[in-house]
């Protein structure tokens, strides 16, 4: 039989992800460093995990709502007043999720029609663009640069806009790149989204992450684009719950209400244990304690790869937020899969080539800081000397 035939065209149009594909190479390797996959190496807060277990104690085992916990997102609705100066209504206006990637693949689902256009900016996660090709659009890049911090202009934004475009992607700070947008860009980029009638989803996962001066601003925040915006957000990062695949979406009553009824047909709901622990990350005080410990221990983790990367030659800009780092590797005349593939073979250190994100990550290596210090001494030390011999 040939299964070629079978396969639906748009799936048969995806490409399986750079990093697993990648890190294939790596499993069952325990003599390997992994600066690869982009997941927090702290265990989930005592005061979480404790109350999962509570949970499943008292048999807590049903299904919830389609929408997801009312009590959960009560709390929801409250955090995203506090942390990104947005007002959601939390009975209407709030959706949880199987991850932040199942709040993307409904709002796609929910909003595009076949050749409707996506803009989208690059480096960028790997699921974006197939996501955009799944839902039946079409996925258009802008590429982020270097010399920018690979931070998205409205200029750029405004060029890639055609009578096809329906929907604009934002993600920042930003996994590949750790880069961010100022307040001064965003609110360039929103007045492109007002002039077109665009739709914005804004992932926001690694908000909670940023380093440097600026606070984060949601693009959902700004002036006449509450109305348009799908904010994203979950439980995976920041707050070390990766495993409990939790996320969410806060947008308009009819939008979300669009993505609700592909939910309750795919999902259903969100796993209860998963809701009851992330109830407890934002009802308990101490949580916050923890998430900005990590933070900081993600910044002298950062400063320290930063100033590593640079002195061995490899140039990077400093990220403003998330926990990657993005240098420069193109000098050496190796392609980004080439130079991973040497460093994995040579120097036991596995980071992911660029071109895993992108085109525009050509001559770039993705290198995640979320691992213990002293691997990341001893990573630097491998790089540095498999450097020195290129």
């Amino acid at each position: 039989m040939n299964y070629a035939d079978k396969i639906s065209d748009q799936v048969g149009k995806v490409p399986r992800s750079g990093i697993r594909d990648f890190f294939e190479l790596v499993i069952g390797r325990d003599d390997v460093i992994s600066l690869g996959v982009g997941e927090p190496d702290f265990p989930t807060p005592w005061n979480i995990r404790a109350k999962a277990i509570e949970s499943l104690e008292k048999g807590q085992t049903s299904y919830t709502s389609n929408l997801g916990l009312l009590s959960l997102r009560k709390e929801i609705a409250k955090y995203c007043s506090k942390v990104f100066q947005v007002d959601y209504d939390a009975e209407s206006e709030v959706l949880i999720t199987v991850g932040v990637s199942e709040a993307l693949d409904l709002a796609l689902r929910a909003l595009l029609n076949p050749g409707d256009e996506v803009i989208y900016h690059a480096p960028c996660y790997v699921s974006y663009s197939p996501s955009v090709v799944m839902a039946h659009g079409v996925a258009v890049e802008v590429t982020t640069k270097k010399e920018d911090g690979f931070a998205l202009t409205p200029e750029a934004v405004a060029a890639a806009v055609t009578d096809r475009t329906r929907v604009l992607m934002l993600n920042f700070p930003t996994n590949p790149t750790g880069a961010v947008c100022s307040r001064e860009q965003l609110e360039g980029i929103a007045k492109v989204a007002i002039e077109n009638d665009l739709i914005v989803l804004t992932d926001e996962i690694y908000s909670e992450l940023r380093y440097d001066e600026e606070e984060h601003v949601s693009i959902a925040s700004l002036p006449g684009m509450r109305e348009r915006t799908i904010l994203l957000h979950g439980f995976s990062k920041a707050f070390s719950m990766t495993g409990f695949r939790l996320g969410y979406s806060c947008a308009p009553a009819p939008l979300t209400e669009a993505m609700m009824k592909i939910h309750q047909y795919s999902m259903l709901c969100a796993p209860i244990t998963s809701q009851v622990a992330a109830l407890e990350a934002l009802e308990n005080p101490a949580t916050m304690d923890s998430v900005e410990s990590m933070r900081q221990d993600y910044k002298l983790r950062r400063d320290f790869v930063v100033r590593r990367l640079n002195e061995m030659g490899l140039e990077c800009h400093l990220p403003g937020g998330a926990f990657y780092v993005f240098p420069d590797i193109s000098r050496f005349g190796l392609t980004s899969q080439e130079f991973a593939l040497r460093l994995l073979e040579e120097e036991d250190v596995a980071a992911v080539p660029g071109t895993a994100f992108g085109e525009g990550g050509e001559g770039f290596l993705r290198c995640c800081y979320a691992t213990a210090f002293d691997q990341l001494e001893e990573a630097m030390d491998k790089m540095e000397a498999f450097v020195g011999r290129l």
